[in-house]
């Protein structure tokens, strides 16, 4: 028998279950994915970042936390709402922005002296 026919094999009960699992994973990710986007739609609008900024801050600020993207996320909606960050959250959101705007002005910098050159 292969692999295939072992999956076919399984009674309807864990067949239910198994397609309820995945169905449950991905309500999951869809809500997960929203507050991200929501929460980089925060960053736009209060540090004019641009989407891929947004999202590389929320990166930078879990990867130097130690907190989940989408936990980052969350926290960044409730600032919006209430004014407040956890004090481990709010130093790295700070800096990470900086990092975005600097690097993004060398960026554009470097594109005009590329540009003048031609």
């Amino acid at each position: 028998m292969t692999a295939g026919h072992m999956t076919d094999e399984k009674d309807p009960e864990e067949k239910a279950a198994a397609l309820q699992e995945e169905v449950d994973q991905l309500r999951r990710a869809v809500v997960s994915h929203a507050v991200i986007d929501q929460a980089i739609g925060v960053l736009i609008a209060v540090t004019g970042l641009r989407p891929d900024e947004g999202w590389n801050v929320l990166r930078e600020v879990s990867q130097h936390t130690n907190i989940k993207v989408r936990e980052v996320a969350r926290h960044i909606l409730r600032w919006a709402h209430s004014g407040r960050l956890p004090k481990e959250i709010r130093p790295k959101l700070h800096a990470a922005v900086i990092r975005a705007r600097r690097a993004r002005r060398a960026s554009e910098a470097a594109s005009r002296q590329g540009g003048g050159a031609e």
